[in-house]
């Protein structure tokens, strides 16, 4: 078992995406403009919930200090999780989540896809697992952004809106921390950099079709994945996920 620091922070990246992401779309279960969607979105945030599982619980046995996958979701305090910004973002409208979806599913496609080739057995075997999953969510998500973009005046215009709001924290998922390089030098993880063109490369196809233009900005949000700096959003959405925990301690059911 690999029990570098490096090691137990990457996994943490991935579970902390995948919580996070998870919990902000199950806002929507009950509140979804039609069924279908509403059960769509159910079924996605509990795949990213149960991803979470694999990826926190492979990052307690790799911290060894008697941690598991609950206590690192629920008992860590803000500035210890490790997700990229873009998944704190608030959900919008409908058109804003799906957009934000989409933009997460591209890259952590392209991720999984690479992970599945890792030096780390657990890690390829976690991500031969979740990229089924993903692959389904990516071809969701990216019809029902097509589908709208390319849809009635206000449709397109809401969507254009999301995608103004939400591209500028793209860049931040192809920077590349230590952690990052680390992981890429030992054969474990993909250098978030040689991931950029295969997701430019499917999000240009995806705008074209959805008749929706790019910014022209690629600015990046900084510190969301080292730690260093979130949106107001994480603490809002930890206070909601880790309350019961947090009240009751050691609560079981």
């Amino acid at each position: 078992m690999n029990t570098s620091p490096e090691y137990f922070e990457f996994l943490c990246q991935m579970g902390d995406n995948t919580l996070i992401l998870g919990h902000r779309v199950s806002e929507w279960c009950g509140h979804a403009p039609v069924l279908e969607e509403d059960i769509a979105l159910a079924n996605t945030a509990l795949d990213l919930i149960g991803q979470t599982q694999m990826w926190l619980g492979l990052a307690a046995e790799a911290e060894g200090a008697g941690r598991d996958a609950d206590a690192l979701a629920m008992l860590r305090d803000a500035w210890d999780f490790r997700n990229c910004l873009l998944v704190e973002q608030p959900n919008g409208d409908f058109g804003q989540t799906m957009l934000r979806q989409f933009l997460f599913d591209t890259w952590h496609l392209e991720t999984l896809r690479a992970l599945e080739t890792s030096t780390e057995p657990r890690v390829a075997e976690i991500a031969a697992k979740a990229v089924k999953e993903v692959s389904y969510h990516l071809e969701r998500s990216a019809e029902t952004v097509i589908a709208l973009g390319d849809g009635t005046e206000e449709s397109h215009a809401r969507m254009q809106a999301a995608l103004n709001l939400l591209w500028p924290y793209v860049g931040e998922m192809f920077v590349p921390d230590a952690v990052d390089l680390a992981m890429a030098q030992a054969g474990i993880a993909p250098n978030p950099t040689s991931l950029r063109p295969a997701f430019d490369a499917r999000v240009i196809e995806a705008m074209i079709e959805a008749t929706l233009i790019l910014p022209d900005s690629r600015f990046a949000h900084k510190g969301g994945r080292s730690g260093k700096q979130h949106s107001e959003h994480l603490g809002h959405i930890l206070t909601q996920m880790q309350w019961l925990q947090r009240v009751y301690p050691g609560a079981v059911w």
